[in-house]
This record gives C-alpha cells, sequence and structure tokens, in this order.
C-alpha cells in the first residue's frame, strides 16, 4: 500500500487521506526521495502535454511563444483562452469544428474544452506536413508516432500503456520514473520558456500551474487528470507524483510540500492554492502533508531558484 500524502482534517479529526507514489530527482538524475513504487507504469494524462508539444516542434510546427503555452495547456476556457484557440486554427486554415476533442463542460463549444489548445496545435502540424487532418487522433497516425517517438526518447522507456485520453487523444503510458527524467530534459526547452513566458495560458485564473508558474522563477510545471503533477526547477531537481484516489484537491498540498522540501520559498499568494476545509462556511480545517511528507529531514540541495 502506497504512503499516505495528504490528510483531510476536519475540526482535529482526520477525516480522509490520500495515498500516492513520488519521486524526486536530483540534477544529476539520482532519486532524492522515492514514496510508493515510482518505477510501474501508469498514465501521465495532461502532464504529458509538453511533451506532446516538443514533439508538435520537432515536426515542423512553428509558431508564437504564447500559442505553444496554449498548446501545452489545460485551460480554463477563459476568453483569451478561446481567443487564441480561435486563431491557432484560422492561421492553418482551420475553424473550430476541425477540432476533434469532446466539447467544454458549461457551454458546448469545442474551444472551451480544456485540450482544445493541444487539439489545435494537432491540427496546425498536421497542415505543416501534409498530414490528412480528418484522421489525427489515430494511434497509427504520423502525428501520433512522432509524438510517441519523443516521449519514449525524453522518458528513456518504452511505451508500456496505450489508452485514450479524456480528450480523445491517444495516451500513452510510461513510469512516473520515466515522466521525472523526461520534465529534467524539458526545463530548458523553447516549450518550458512558452509556459513561463505565458501562465496564464496554461491554466488559467487561480489555477495552481499558473500561480506558481508566476511565483517561481525557473520553474516547470504542468499537472493532469487523476491527481498527476509533474514539475522540474531550473537546475534540472524534478519531481512527480500521482494521488491512487485521482482527488484533485490533493496535488496542492503534495506540490507545496515538494517546493518546500527543495528549498523554494513560497509567498502567501502561492500557499493559497491549498483549499481550507470549511464547514457552514467556515474554516473548520485543512488539507495538510501526510506523515511521509510533513516529516521531511532538511537537505542540502544547492541553489534552488526562490519565489518572487
Amino acid at each position: 500500500m502506497n504512503p499516505v500524502l495528504a490528510e483531510v482534517e476536519r475540526n482535529g479529526v482526520v477525516e480522509s487521506v490520500h495515498r500516492g507514489t513520488v519521486l524526486v530527482l536530483d540534477p544529476d538524475g539520482k532519486p532524492l526521495r522515492e514514496l510508493g513504487d515510482p518505477y510501474a507504469p501508469f498514465l501521465p494524462r495532461s502532464s504529458a502535454k509538453p511533451m506532446q508539444a516538443l514533439a508538435m516542434l520537432r515536426a515542423g510546427l512553428s509558431v508564437p511563444a504564447a500559442d505553444l503555452a496554449l498548446i501545452s495547456a489545460s485551460h480554463s476556457g477563459e476568453a483569451e483562452h478561446v481567443r487564441r484557440v480561435l486563431a491557432l486554427l484560422d492561421t492553418f486554415g482551420f475553424a473550430e469544428e476541425d477540432l476533434k476533442c469532446p466539447v467544454g463542460p458549461h457551454d458546448g463549444r469545442k474551444a472551451t474544452m480544456n485540450c482544445s489548445g493541444k487539439h489545435a496545435g494537432m491540427l496546425a502540424t498536421c497542415a505543416v506536413n501534409g498530414w490528412d487532418p480528418a484522421r489525427y487522433l489515430e494511434p497509427e497516425h504520423p502525428l501520433q508516432r512522432a509524438i510517441a517517438a519523443t516521449i519514449t526518447e525524453l522518458t528513456g522507456e518504452p511505451i508500456a500503456l496505450s489508452a485514450v485520453d479524456g480528450c480523445g487523444a491517444p495516451l500513452f503510458g510510461y513510469s512516473p520514473a520515466g515522466l521525472c527524467s523526461a520534465f529534467r530534459q524539458l526545463v530548458d526547452t523553447e516549450v518550458a520558456a512558452a509556459m513561463r513566458a505565458n501562465p496564464f495560458l496554461v491554466a488559467g485564473t487561480g489555477r495552481e500551474d499558473t500561480v506558481l508558474l508566476e511565483e517561481v522563477d525557473g520553474l516547470l510545471l504542468k499537472g493532469g487528470a487523476e491527481g498527476v503533477h509533474a514539475f522540474a526547477l531550473a537546475d534540472g531537481t524534478a519531481a512527480v507524483f500521482k494521488i491512487d484516489d485521482g482527488a484533485a484537491r490533493a496535488r496542492p498540498t503534495v506540490l507545496l510540500a515538494l517546493l518546500e522540501e527543495l528549498g523554494i520559498t513560497l509567498s502567501e499568494r502561492a500557499r493559497g492554492i491549498v483549499e481550507p476545509v470549511y464547514g457552514g462556511g467556515a474554516e473548520v480545517g485543512a488539507i495538510r502533508p501526510g506523515p511521509e511528507l510533513a516529516n521531511l529531514k532538511e537537505r542540502d540541495h544547492g541553489a534552488h531558484p526562490r519565489g518572487r
């Protein structure tokens, strides 16, 4: 059984716990911390998007940094997100109906769906290469083969699992250790620079990825569904975790605990990404790190970028 990464406390009572897996690698790729089994294959969900975006660049896509951030995003469907998705599609001769992602949850439009930027980038990459855009989600399509090749290279692992992501795109599985290794390499890429330069486009107002990209110099991070998150610091230190029960509410607590372990000083704004526990409209508890994270020993990891 994996260790408890986060506890939900209500009026002094531990009401629920969230177990999971953690891996932290130092700048040389050596493990600093392992909890659970980070070497078993899993599904990385949207944490894979920076790798998918890099694969598109390698396939010849050339777009402004803001569009590259949007292609790497799990955005909130806010007005600027939608405007940029539609503009990106138009630049390459496509319309909203050409997207093959599901519609957004509130207005029935594909452009508001949180993966629409990635799908627009996939269509744009097809246009650049003369690939059939109607089939871009098929696993054997040249685009998806190019993405699989980049993922295999960056993770250093063969693809162990194949599934369909929530947006309909192929989803390739490998270990958290492979994803952690990939983020170490991604931190110095054009994709990472674009995400750091455009944090709002990566997620949205108040979202943890946006807030932490704004607050921590040199950081690259990307969350995914079902309790997955990956990040890398400017020096190549990287971490990945997976919450076993998929609870999104546990992610901010674990993120902040790992960043603080690595010497990052977090602002009150950054700490605000952790939602309190409420009772009757009043704050009555908190989601706090589990024992394995709360009792971390001090380590000297060298110089890291500090929160602004």
